[in-house]
């Protein structure tokens, strides 16, 4: 079945089973606060630090789903009906967000926005906006300018609490970027890159002063064709590329591959579109930043913390 289609018949029994249930808590009985529901598990951790204890949020998807291809169920769209606010990250991450609140009387907004994109390389997507732009401190720090100002407007008695909430979040990213660069400043400069298997570290990348190198551009549903590992395996060893990695999304068959061939060891596993249960290793975003900042620097440049 399209995916299209299929979506338009989840939503068409979801409206049959909404029956009059609209507003209030999306699944929380007694509890008032407003519902702020987000499109994955990062965003929901990132507006949780600016809303407090004010609202309530929650993601639509669960730990560790693929937020790129991910299809809304009916119970998806009943909790959606009952929110008070949606946030998407936009640039076409979240592919089923679009169909999913056209029959929504929710408003919604884009936290990426105002977010300086860089574009996808090559394959089926080149020029497009990369989505991953929340792989980046200094980029999320434009998400919460942008959720302070959305949730003042949902809940303006405490708008200045958001306001505060937000600024000594930003303080906290900042400080992740700061370290990120200080950690890799001693780097010469033909081993300053990142090589992953997915080109989601675009944004890092650029911030850490990187060059990128990946296996293919955005998530496959297969494994990297012979020629990708090839170019990977080139680019290895004429940088002197000492550590390689792959994400906790993706099979690393194909980057052990280019471990084989080459002299450079693998470095990690890399989170990027799902935080981890809260007794893993990523359970919030700091966390997840913190974690691939260490495993990049600690690699490349042979002091793991």
């Amino acid at each position: 079945m399209p995916k299209r289609v299929a979506v338009a018949t989840i939503l068409a029994v979801a409206t049959l089973l909404l029956g009059g249930c609209a507003g209030g808590a999306a699944n929380g009985e007694g509890d008032e606060r407003p519902v702020v529901l987000t499109t994955f598990t990062v965003l929901e951790d990132v507006a949780q630090q600016v809303a407090g204890e004010h609202l309530r949020v929650e993601s639509i998807t669960k730990v560790g789903a693929e937020i790129h291809g991910y299809e809304p169920t009916p119970g998806d769209l009943r909790r959606a009906s009952g929110a008070d606010l949606i946030l998407d990250n936009g640039l076409n991450l979240e592919a089923w967000f679009a169909q999913f609140v056209e029959s929504l009387d929710v408003p919604h907004v884009v936290v990426s926005d105002g977010v300086e994109v860089l574009p996808i390389a090559e394959g089926a997507a080149e020029g497009h906006a990369n989505p991953h732009a929340w792989m980046s401190a200094l980029n999320v720090q434009r998400y919460v300018d942008n959720m302070v100002a959305a949730f003042s407007e949902l809940d303006p008695e405490h708008a200045e609490e958001y306001a505060a909430n937000g600024a000594a979040y930003q303080a906290e990213l900042q400080a992740v970027h700061d370290e990120l660069v200080a950690d890799l400043a001693s780097l010469p400069p033909n081993e300053r890159a990142l090589v992953t298997c997915e080109g989601a570290f675009s944004y890092l990348a650029r911030d850490a002063g990187l060059t990128e190198q990946y296996l293919w551009a955005v998530n496959a549903e297969q494994q990297a064709t012979p020629q990708q590992i090839a170019r990977t395996i080139e680019f290895v060893d004429e940088q002197g590329v000492p550590a390689v990695f792959c994400e906790s999304t993706v099979s690393d068959e194909a980057m052990q591959q280019v471990v084989e061939a080459t002299d450079a060891a693998f470095g990690g596993t890399l989170y990027v579109d799902s935080l981890s249960e809260p007794d893993g290793p990523v359970p919030t975003y700091l966390e997840l930043l913190r974690h691939d900042v260490d495993v990049i620097t600690g690699a490349l440049t042979g002091s793991a913390r």
